[in-house]
């Protein structure tokens, strides 16, 4: 299961209900921020987050809006004694851009609380036991950038009917069975998991695009998501303006949604110059299911 909290949900210019970009994602006991645009550190608290296990930052790209708001998170993190060590997943050009800002707050080489950068290249980046996080390159402009696919494992439940019929105890055998490893009963029986686990359960998978310049190459990575998040900045009728600035327009967020069997298409990264209607309207012409992501929205995968 993965849950998702936006924190700003803003295309560049935060606005009085948007702000900067910032995801929060939720994975078994892993907690891990995607961005973390200016305010994100207030966003977390509003939403009622707080800072507790934050410890892992992934960022999308170096761009002002998506970063500026690490120091002062980290300052807080500092205030509060956190010991955990704050680690970075980034582009190399997108660590640069953070090692910058950090050293000319702290000094070269310098920052608040235990740091470890970790720069990125295609494949994957995490392995949470019960799910996997992988990344991959997006054009947007003239940055590196990548966008990130968390997994979940496919997983047994154990079926309460077969156990009792079985006589199986509760503690340390059925451990052992939901692992999928024989057991053996104190009477001798020796239990095969396959007689007592159910189907496996489908996997759930989230897409993180971020800003893009095209869906381009796109489609086989968000193929099959339960939801993939992608901004849209523009409406179709600015589409050279799109290209220009190097974004997406609604609609084309919403073509890649319908030709890769998603179930909900979320749209972020919104601009001011458009309602939230027209831009939910031109999506769902596309994809009926789609939504416009609002700061605070929380959605579980």
């Amino acid at each position: 299961m993965f849950a998702l909290t936006f924190l700003g949900t803003s295309a560049s210019v935060p606005s009085a209900d948007r702000n900067h970009p910032g995801l929060l994602v939720e994975a078994g006991s892993h907690r891990i921020l995607v961005d973390c645009g200016e305010g994100t550190q207030r966003q977390l608290l509003r939403s009622g987050a707080g800072f507790r296990r934050l410890d892992r930052l992934l960022l999308t790209h170096g761009h002002f809006d998506h970063v500026l708001g690490i120091p002062g998170l980290f300052s807080t993190l500092r205030l509060r004694q956190s010991a955990d060590v704050m680690t970075i997943h980034a582009s190399p050009a997108t660590l640069e851009v953070v090692v910058g800002m950090l050293a000319g707050l702290w000094g070269e080489g310098r920052a608040p609380i235990p740091l470890e950068l970790v720069p990125l290249t295609a494949g994957q980046v995490i392995d949470g036991g019960e799910f996997t996080i992988a990344c991959f390159p997006v054009r947007h402009r003239d940055t590196e950038s990548f966008g990130f696919s968390f997994e979940s494992r496919a997983r047994r439940h154990l079926r309460p009917d077969r156990l009792a019929a079985l006589g199986v105890p509760d503690g340390p055998v059925r451990k052992e069975l939901a692992g999928g490893r024989p057991a053996t009963l104190a009477d001798g029986r020796t239990i095969d998991p396959e007689g007592v686990l159910g189907p496996p359960e489908r996997r759930r998978k989230l897409v993180i695009v971020g800003d893009a310049d095209t869906t381009e190459g796109l489609a086989e990575l968000v193929r099959g998501a339960d939801v993939p998040v992608i901004e849209a900045t523009f409406l179709d009728r600015d589409a050279a303006i799109a290209r220009d600035y190097g974004h997406l327009t609604a609609g084309e967020a919403a073509a890649l949604a319908a030709m890769c069997d998603v179930k909900q298409l979320v749209l972020t990264h919104i601009s001011g110059r458009y309602s939230d209607e027209d831009l939910l309207a031109e999506a769902k012409k596309t994809f009926p299911n789609s939504r416009i992501a609002m700061d605070f929205d929380h959605i579980v995968i």
